[in-house]
């Protein structure tokens, strides 16, 4: 969460000429619901599964750049999923860089919802420190430090798109 996976995925898209998938916007478009909506009506337990059936689905796609939330790994088998069908890339970035991506974000997030930037930077930290045995299994990893120009965002692809043909 905050890494730029959306924005970096959309501009990764644009230059391979492919379509661009947000797994939370797909979720959203085939339930009719904002996220925030679905974890409070049906808790988080409930979404991992609609997470999951949805990235199957959107998994199947054929030349396609897709974004899937920060949980997203570290659930079920989705992790082995992503990796047996594309090719995977972690956008690895500090907590620090992540609190500033996410600070400068209008989403609503329903995970770190209420918390002052003290709550924020310990969710961060642990959040990582749960997950980071999921992310480290992607075929790719990219570090990322905080974006904030469209050139920044145009290096981080080209480094991408290197990384997947070698």
């Amino acid at each position: 969460m905050g890494a730029g996976k959306t924005t970096i995925g959309k501009a990764l898209a644009h230059e391979m000429g492919v379509d661009f998938f947000d797994l939370d916007w797909y979720i959203e478009d085939r339930f009719h619901k904002k996220i925030p909506v679905i974890f409070a009506e049906q808790g988080e337990s409930a979404f991992r599964d609609i997470e999951r059936k949805m990235l199957n689905e959107v998994g199947e796609f054929e030349n396609v750049v897709i974004s899937c939330g920060g949980g997203t790994p570290c659930f079920f088998d989705n992790i082995d999923f992503m990796n047996s069908h594309g090719e995977v890339v972690y956008l690895r970035a500090k907590p620090s860089v992540l609190k500033e991506h996410l600070l400068m974000g209008k989403s609503q997030r329903p995970l770190i919802q209420g918390k002052s930037p003290d709550e924020l930077i310990q969710y961060i930290e642990e959040s990582l420190e749960h997950r980071k045995p999921f992310y480290e299994k992607a075929k790719h990893c990219l570090d990322i430090e905080v974006i904030h120009t469209k050139e920044e965002i145009s290096d981080y692809v080209h480094k991408i798109m290197d990384m997947v043909k070698g």
